[in-house]
């Protein structure tokens, strides 16, 4: 079993499940639209499992939704007071701050400190990686603010993480040869460490009981026989006969019965899960059976795609391949968009919801979704690009300009794959406007970035070749990926 770095606090198995109805409470709430409501409640179940990272990151996602809908930060005296020694209270005191103002990068800060003297180091690492994507977001990143974070991360041993926040810091300064020497060193230690428990993985994880940690491993193999498969199976049937109320002993064995990726075992988790659904009412069984029929799909489009690979010439098999992906979008939209019924705050699901609809070429139904995803910073570069091309597509063509400009003004790094897919796209909707010089421009950035990038020497080719004045026909969208 891996060494967990001193200070780490273990939460007790009770100790969540207590925590786990205070979450449900919440869960309940927030689909009300009561999100001061709901997040008192998370804070609350926080309070005895406070390493529930999915819970620190549901509170994060509706302080975002709080305040874009209008909601202000906490006032002087609605701010909750520390108390000196009860370093996880100060945390979550930190936390509630950080939902209500969930731009302040003093708050994320306070909250990554305070979760570091709580013992609290998985919080530690997703909210330090936060901050870490807030500060690259600004046009004079904080020195200061990658310092305190290399630090962190060293404190928790995560060097790997600590020797990325280097690397920016020494590109602010570049001779500073106290920073090169530390880099070394941070580099040593992350070589010393990969392969263990430095390299990754969640520290709550890393102090599981050992058997459970063995079976657990065997499930994420990634090359299973169907003897490992079925043995690890009736491992997990013989416990949950045991104790079939014992909720993790129930989703132990879903998991074990998920990750053959055969039809029969998942045909008997979909089995157990909706008759888990019919007796408690509770959506999260109902979101577990459409996991797997998305994985399904999944795997049925991956066989059909390479066999349409291997016989290029059979047109029969590409009609068939092409209106299979129809109907398993159709499909996949169907399941987020009731995900996000259920789950209003669930941002992944609603960003899956509108990549669906853009590649049903549904523009005018994507475009509101990615602009309400676009406020979740995880996704707001990813969505701002597609929300750009969607209203490309759409025939909204000044808004597809200023779009894909403000992300240009938006993404700080040059010359990367997000940023020439940003500017072949901008350049696309600049020649569809009709701003040939601007267009040519960007595509020839794109070009002395990446000469083979798609098409792009045919365009510029192309818009080099009309004449002065000349009317710009319109541009061939790309098919939607």
């Amino acid at each position: 079993m891996a060494e967990v770095p001193a200070g780490y606090k273990q939460i007790p198995e009770e100790d969540q499940k207590k925590a786990e109805v205070f979450f449900e409470r919440a869960r309940t709430v927030a689909d009300t639209g009561n999100y001061e409501y709901a997040i008192e409640m998370y804070l609350q179940g926080l309070n005895y499992d406070p390493e529930s990272v999915k819970t620190h990151i549901t509170v994060r996602e509706m302080g975002l939704i709080r305040k874009s809908r209008g909601g202000k930060p906490l006032g002087m005296f609605d701010k909750p007071k520390m108390t000196k020694g009860d370093e996880k209270k100060n945390m979550l005191a930190y936390e509630k701050m950080a939902a209500y103002d969930p731009g302040n990068m003093e708050h994320m800060k306070s909250f990554m400190l305070g979760a570091l003297k709580a013992g609290c180091y998985d919080t530690v690492l997703w909210i330090g990686g936060i901050l870490f994507n807030a500060n690259l977001q600004l046009k004079k990143p904080s020195f200061e603010t990658f310092k305190v974070l290399k630090d962190t991360f060293c404190a928790v041993h995560r060097y790997r993480e600590a020797s990325d926040v280097m690397t920016h810091m020494q590109r602010m300064k570049p001779a500073d040869m106290d920073l090169s020497h530390e880099a070394k060193n941070l580099a040593a230690n992350m070589a010393m460490k990969d392969g263990g428990y430095g390299s990754g993985g969640s520290f709550r994880d890393s102090v599981r009981d050992k058997d459970t940690q063995e079976k657990l491993m065997r499930q994420d193999m990634d090359v299973r026989s169907e003897d490992q498969s079925a043995r690890l199976v009736r491992e997990m049937e013989e416990d949950y006969a045991k104790d079939p109320a014992d909720i993790a002993r129930f989703n132990r064995l879903i998991e074990s019965l998920k990750k053959t990726e055969m039809l029969e075992y998942e045909n008997r988790a979909i089995e157990l899960l909706e008759q888990r659904f019919r007796d408690t009412k509770a959506y999260k069984f109902k979101k577990s059976i459409n996991e797997i029929t998305l994985s399904q799909l999944s795997r049925q489009e991956r066989s059909l795609r390479e066999e349409a690979t291997k016989n290029p010439k059979d047109m029969d098999l590409r009609k068939d391949y092409a209106a299979f992906l129809r109907d398993k979008f159709e499909r996949e939209l169907e399941i987020y968009k009731e995900t996000v019924a259920n789950y209003p705050t669930d941002s992944t699901a609603r960003y899956e919801m509108g990549v669906r609809m853009y590649k049903l070429k549904r523009f005018d139904e994507a475009i509101p979704v990615f602009q309400q995803v676009r406020m979740d910073p995880k996704y707001r570069m990813t969505v701002t690009i597609l929300l750009g091309r969607a209203f490309l597509e759409a025939g909204f063509v000044d808004e597809a300009v200023d779009t894909l400009q403000e992300a240009i003004a938006g993404y700080n790094v040059r010359g990367d794959e997000k940023s020439i897919e940003i500017y072949y796209y901008c350049a696309m909707a600049l020649e569809q406007k009709g701003d040939v010089a601007a267009a040519v421009k960007m595509y020839s950035q794109v070009a002395q970035w990446n000469f083979n990038y798609r098409d792009v020497q045919q365009r510029i080719k192309r818009l080099r070749g009309q004449a002065p004045g000349q009317q710009n026909p319109p541009a061939e969208l790309s098919p939607t990926t």
